[in-house]
This record gives structure tokens, sequence and C-alpha cells, in this order.
């Protein structure tokens, strides 16, 4: 059961890629409708060859761009997913994935049998052209289905296979040469019984989208409960798959996503209900926490929680948000996820339907403000919801005294804030190696991914991860869907994130857990440089029985005994030391450095009693 929930981990993972290039699908595509240039210029279109007119002579140019996306979804989706299984996103998994999707569809293809009814009063001279037509509609309701399952198939098959080696005389097919030609053979065996069966599976699918679309309301409230429900374990892309490229047909496009975009008035559904919870609902919630938060502390933790709120409005990414508070009050996430249904459901009522290319913020919205229908709907519905979720929120921080942001213990609040400044004042590589050590060390790191807002990894020990010292990197929350595998969310920058740890992972400070960091020094009492500032020196040098001392990674100062009450801790705090609660045994303190020259300093220090 673990390793197949680890399996659909990597699924919903993997989908992301593919589903990345929508928007620049989307854009070209709303771009090369004429009614924008039309309703800015209406008086120049069409008069004369002045620019408008020319730019709109070249509109179905970049419409057709668009389009020619949206119609090979299935082997971007093929090439995406194989690039997410793959070990190191290697490019021959890419490649083998393409082939195994060819030779499915051209293997079933040529199975099939086109119907006598479907030819019944055609022309002789007309036959082949209905039956290719009629065998090219039923393959084009399985292309993404077909090029997930190949994707799949293939980056399984490059893990598995990209370093066989086979006898000398073939030599020149092993490794990851071989891996294309394995994905071919399972493809000849996926074409057969796709060739069998594709008719009774596009009959399914075509009567559960109408048994969907038939349920109304009921359906997109349960649909948009369950979407955000599953957020925590990263499984909401699934069903986000199946609803917005499968439920529904229009002229041969699937989905309530591609139906939208290829102009069905009906489509929208599964997408219109996103936008007041995400571009207003979450905002607003944000706000309810900025109030809510210590008046000393508001100054600290606005910028982060407006550059949430701001984030979810324009871009309608979320996950950060949701995070501060899914685990500290899974209640409130319940209602959350209730009122999204209900938002599902309420924009349908309406006849609102609005769709986009990533997800439900203000650049989709504008983008696609001309292919919508009803779209000014949103504004009322959505301050309303602003309403709802500020008062709701607000009244629960209190009466529960949820720790949200700027609501936590001064010290944890420091330590947060401190880290931050940190990972900021070290940057790239320094931030990156900050989270190598953090998750117990390159050694505990079997696989480094990421979504659009989480960093998807597989680790060998739970309880080697910093959960603190991850926070003060920046992490907003944490999942663990097996003993083996963490998410954990940052936000929009998690792709970003995940490269540089990459990058890092060679890295001296990374290369072995906290407690064994390389090239780490040690210091014992009265060892101690002249020149720091006398708490450092006190810190470091104190009354015997203090312990050893010594930095792991970029900022932490681990000291072998517990906080002692004598320590001028307001001293520390001028020179940008913070004191954070030991992850594991109390007889060990950590202390997080801010500056980078004072840091060097005790580094100095610590390695005069190496």
């Amino acid at each position: 059961m673990k390793q197949m929930m680890s399996g659909v981990q990597q699924l919903g993972r993997a989908l992301m890629l593919p589903i990345a290039v929508l928007p620049a699908a989307a854009l070209l595509l709303r771009l090369g409708q004429p009614d924008w240039l039309e309703l800015i210029a209406p008086d120049m279109v069409g008069q004369g060859d002045n620019a408008i007119s020319m730019l709109h002579a070249t509109l179905p140019f970049i419409g057709a761009a668009g389009g020619a996306l949206f119609s090979q979804l299935g082997i971007l989706f093929a090439i995406g997913v194989a690039v997410g299984f793959a070990r190191e996103g290697h490019g021959a998994a890419a490649l083998a994935g393409v082939v195994a999707y060819f030779v499915t569809l051209s293997g079933a293809e040529a199975l099939l049998t086109v119907p006598p009814d479907v030819l019944a009063g055609v022309p002789d001279g007309l036959a082949g052209l209905v039956a290719n037509d009629y065998r090219d509609g039923l393959m084009a309701r399985v292309h993404v289905p077909v090029g997930i399952i190949c994707g799949a198939t293939a980056g399984m098959l490059y893990n598995r296979y990209a370093n066989i080696a086979l006898p000398e005389y073939l030599a020149f097919f092993g490794g990851r040469r071989f891996v294309p030609i394995a994905a071919a053979v399972a493809g000849l065996g996926y074409a057969l019984l796709l060739g069998l069966t594709v008719e009774a599976i596009v009959a399914g699918m075509e009567q559960a989208s109408r048994a969907i679309l038939d349920a109304g309301g009921i359906g997109l409230f349960v649909y948009g409960l369950l979407n955000r429900l599953l957020i925590v374990t990263g499984l909401h892309h699934i069903i986000n798959n199946l609803a917005w490229f499968q439920v529904g047909n229009f002229q041969g496009a699937a989905g309530d996503l591609n139906r939208f975009f290829a102009g069905d008035p009906e489509a929208g559904g599964f997408m219109s209900g996103f936008f007041p919870v995400m571009m207003f609902g979450l905002p607003a919630a944000c706000y309810a926490m900025y109030r809510q938060a210590r008046p000393e502390r508001r100054k600290e933790v606005g910028g982060m929680l407006g550059s949430m709120a701001l984030t979810s409005f324009l871009t309608g990414v979320t996950e950060p948000i949701e995070f501060t508070f899914m685990f500290l009050a899974p209640a409130l996430f319940a209602l959350h996820a209730v009122l999204t249904g209900v938002a599902m459901a309420l924009m349908d009522f309406l006849q609102v339907k609005l769709g986009f290319g990533f997800s439900a913020g203000l650049f989709d919205y504008v983008i696609n403000f001309g292919d919508a229908t009803n779209p000014l709907l949103l504004i009322p519905v959505g301050l309303a919801y602003a309403a709802i979720y500020y008062f709701v929120f607000s009244f629960a921080i209190r009466w529960l005294d949820l720790k949200t942001p700027g609501r936590e213990p001064a010290a944890a609040g420091i330590a947060a804030a401190s880290g931050s400044s940190a990972a900021a004042s070290g940057g790239g590589l320094t931030a990156a190696t900050g989270f190598v050590v953090a998750l117990g060390g390159a050694g505990n790191l079997v696989s480094i991914g990421a979504c659009t807002t989480r960093l998807r990894l597989e680790i060998k020990k739970q309880d080697l991860v910093d959960e603190a010292a991850l926070r003060a990197l920046g992490a907003k929350g944490f999942v663990r869907p097996s003993a083996n595998t963490l998410q954990v969310i940052i936000g929009p920058t998690a792709e970003r994130v995940a490269d540089e740890i990459r990058a890092a992972m060679s890295g001296p400070a990374a290369a072995t857990a906290p407690a064994e960091i390389a090239g780490s020094a040690k210091t014992t009492a009265g060892k101690v440089r002249a020149d720091l500032p006398e708490a450092i020196a006190h810190l470091l040098a104190g009354p015997a029985g203090l312990g050893a001392a010594w930095l792991a990674g970029t900022n932490r100062l681990i000291i072998e005994s517990g906080i002692r009450d004598n320590l001028d801790t307001d001293a520390l705090a001028k020179l940008g030391v913070y004191a954070v609660k030991p992850a594991g045994d109390a007889a060990v303190s950590q202390f997080l450095i801010v500056d980078d020259a004072l840091r060097q300093q005790v580094f100095a220090s610590a390695s005069l009693g190496a």
C-alpha cells in the first residue's frame, strides 16, 4: 500500500511538468482571437494598411500556434511524465516516452474496425476519408491518458535499464540506448490492448462524463471539496487532470479546460469556482492573520503574508497560505474546503463560466475575460467571499488561539526571522546548503524533485530532518506520505530551490548530517579568540561544564550543553545570534548566527580549539 501511494505521489509530481506549458498555450490562443483587438481599436481594424490592421491579419497565425499545443497534449504528457519519473529527469526517458506513445496510438488505430453504420450512405470515393476521421476522432479521446501511461512507463524503464550491460556484440544498444527499445516493446503491448478495447473505453468515458456533468452543482461541490482536501497529499493533481482533460467533449476537445479554449459555452464549471477563493478568499485570510498577529510583530510578518496574498491574487498559487493553517486548525481547513465546493456550485448556479491556463488568478482572469460567460459576476461573489474568509479566520484565530504567523512564542518567531535573514544574506548556494543540512545531509537524500509549490523528496531517515531549520529557511509546511518520502511546502520558488539543492549536494558542508558536518570545527572551554564580542566569548568559553561547540552548515552554532540561565540573550540578539529550540537532545543548544562576518569569526575561533 505504501509503495502504491508513493507511486501515485510521484505521478502527481510528474503531471505538473506538462501542465506548465498550458499558460503559454492559453496566452497564444487568446491573443489569436480577434475580439480583443476589435475592442481596443475598433475604428482601425480593416481600415487600410495601418499597423492595427496588419496585426489583425496575423492573429490566426498566433491562435494556430496556441491551438497546436492543445492539440498535442498527449505528446506533451508523454514527455513530461517520463521526465518526471526518470532519475535526474534524463532526456532519454523523454525520447522513450514519445516512442511508446506513437507505437501505442498507431498500432491501436491499425486494429480498429469501422462500424458499418458509420459508412452507411457514404459514397465510395469518400469512404476512406470518413473511416480515417472516425479512427482519428476515437483515438483523440485517449491521447492524454495514453500519454500519461506511456510517459510513466518510459520513466520507470529508464530507472530500471539505464545502466544495463549487454554482450559486447550488442554493446551499442546498451545503457540508455536500450530504454527507447524497451519502450517500443511496451508500446506494442499497449497498442494491442488499446486497439481491442478503445471503443468500450471511450463509451465508458462518455457515460462517466455525462453523469458528472448531469450532477450539476452537487458534482461540482464534491469536486471542489476533494480538490482542497487532497492538496495535503498532492493527489489533487490526479482529479484535476480528469476534470480538465477528460470530462465532456466539444468538437473533439475533451475536458473542461480544453473545451473552454475550444469555445464551448458550457465549459468552465470545473474552474470558475476557484476564482472567488484564490483571488479574494485566501488573500482576505492573510489579512486576517496579519490583523491577529501581535502588534509588535505585524511589521515582521506583514511582508510574508502580503507576498503570499499577492501571489494568490495574481497567479492563483495558494499552498503557501493553506499550509500556514492546515495543521494548526484542521477544522478551519475543512471549512475552507467546504467553501471551495460551495463556490464551485454557486458560480455554476449563476452561470459564470471562467477558464484558466495556469490557475485562478488575476492574470488568467484578464487574459481570458473575452472568452468567459458573465465574468463580472466574479466581483460581487469574490467580495462576499473576502468578507466571509476575513471574519471566519479572525474569529477562529482568536477563539482557538491559533499560532498563525506573528502569534508564535517570541523565541520561535525570532528564530524564524533570523533564519530567513541568514538565508537571504547568504543567498544562492548558501541557502541551498542550509536546506541540504536541514534535510539530514546529502547522504540522507535519495531523490530531489519539485512541483509548483513544494519540494518532493525521497529520504532515508525522517528523524534526521530538522523542521525548525527548514522553517527558518522559508518552509511553510511539511507532508510525509510515507516513511521515506517528504514534501516541503516552499511556494512558487520550489523548482528553483530544488535546482539549487542539487547544485549544493557536492558542497563540503552538505556532505553529511548536521551532527557530522564535514569540515565542522569544535572548540573547548577556554580556547576562544580575544577579539570576539564579550557575549559570544562568554557563550563559547563560559564556566566549566559548557562542553564542546561547533558550527553546523551555514549559520548554526551547536553547543554540547543546555542553554544556561545566565546567558545574555539580549546582547546576543543585538549581534544577530538567536537561540533555537533543540530538535533532539535537550543537552544540545543551538544558535542561529545571522551576520556573515561574525559567523566567520566564530568559525575561526572554533578552529583554534579543533
